[in-house]
C-alpha cells in the first residue's frame, strides 16, 4: 500500500496536551509497553477526528493493525469525553457572557439500529441532534449529548437539561423560531401565522436584528463540523455523544480556552 505525508490543521499545543493526557492515563494504568508512544497515539487520534482518516488508512500510515488503531482512538475519545463539562458547568461559564446563542445541528450517520427515530424530516436524512451553545463571538461553549435526529430542537434542549439550566441561571439566550415556547430568558424572533395578522414593521425589524446577532452562532456549528469525522459518522449512533464531547474538549484546547 502506498503512503504519503499529510497535514492536520491543528496547533502543536493540541497535540502536546493530548499526549500529556494519554501519558498520564498510561501511568495510571501502569501500562508497560504500547505499539505507539503517547505522542504518536495522539497524532493518530487527531488525524482520525480532524481529517476523518479511516482506521485502514491510519493502520497503514502508522504501521499497526486496524484493530489497534480502533482501540487507540476509542481509548482517547473516552478519556477526552470524561473531561467535558456537564450542562450545569457550561451554563455557569455562559453566565459570565453578555448573552449566549443556542442552536441545533444534525450530524449525519450511516449505521442504524432503528431507522425511524434517527430520520430528521427537516433535513431529510438520518442523523443525531446536537444542541450547541455559543458565545457572542460565535465560539463554542458547549455541545450537548447526541439525541436521535427525529427529536425537535426544543425537545432536545429540554431533554438535555439545557433549557432549565439557562432559565435558573438567568442567562440571556438568543435562539431561532424552533425554540418558541421555551420561555424564561430564551429570546426568539416573532413568528407569523396564517390565522393571525401579518407581522408589523417593528416586529420585522426586531427579527432582522435578532437574526444578525444570532447568525454568529452558526460559526460555532461550522467550527464543530470542521472536524471531518462529524460530516458523517460511520459508527454506532450511541457513540456519537462520546465523539462530540471529545471533539468539544479538543476544540477548547486548540483555542486555549480549556481550563481542565
Amino acid at each position: 500500500m502506498l503512503s504519503y505525508p499529510a497535514a492536520i490543521p491543528l496547533s502543536n499545543h493540541t497535540l502536546i496536551r493530548l499526549a500529556e493526557l494519554l501519558r498520564a492515563r498510561r501511568a495510571e494504568r501502569r501500562c508497560r509497553w504500547r505499539r505507539l508512544d503517547a505522542s504518536r497515539q495522539a497524532l493518530l487520534v487527531l488525524a482520525h477526528l480532524r481529517n476523518g482518516d479511516t482506521y485502514a488508512r491510519l493502520a497503514a500510515g502508522f504501521a499497526i493493525g486496524a484493530s489497534t488503531a480502533w482501540r487507540y482512538v476509542r481509548e482517547a475519545t473516552d478519556l477526552l469525553a470524561l473531561l467535558a463539562d456537564d450542562v450545569h458547568a457550561a451554563v455557569l461559564r455562559a453566565g459570565r457572557l453578555a448573552y449566549a446563542i443556542l442552536d441545533g445541528t444534525l450530524i449525519p450517520i450511516d449505521r442504524l439500529a432503528d431507522e425511524r427515530p434517527y430520520y430528521s424530516g427537516k433535513h431529510r436524512r438520518h442523523g443525531v441532534n446536537v444542541q450547541v451553545l455559543a458565545d457572542p463571538a460565535g465560539r463554542l461553549v458547549w455541545a450537548s449529548p447526541a439525541l436521535p435526529g427525529a427529536t425537535h430542537d426544543l425537545t432536545a434542549a429540554r431533554t438535555t437539561g439545557l433549557i432549565d439550566a439557562l432559565m435558573v441561571a438567568g442567562v440571556k439566550t438568543l435562539a431561532d423560531k424552533g425554540y418558541q415556547g421555551a420561555g424564561g430568558s430564551i429570546r426568539t424572533p416573532f413568528k407569523g401565522h396564517r390565522l393571525r395578522p401579518p407581522l408589523s414593521h417593528h416586529q420585522r425589524s426586531v427579527n432582522r436584528a435578532h437574526a444578525r446577532i444570532r447568525a454568529c452562532g452558526e460559526r460555532a456549528v461550522a467550527t464543530l463540523k470542521t472536524w471531518k469525522l462529524l460530516t458523517r459518522l460511520r459508527c454506532c449512533p450511541h457513540r456519537a455523544t462520546t465523539i462530540v464531547q471529545a471533539i468539544l474538549v479538543l476544540q477548547l484546547i486548540e483555542e486555549g480556552r480549556y481550563s481542565g
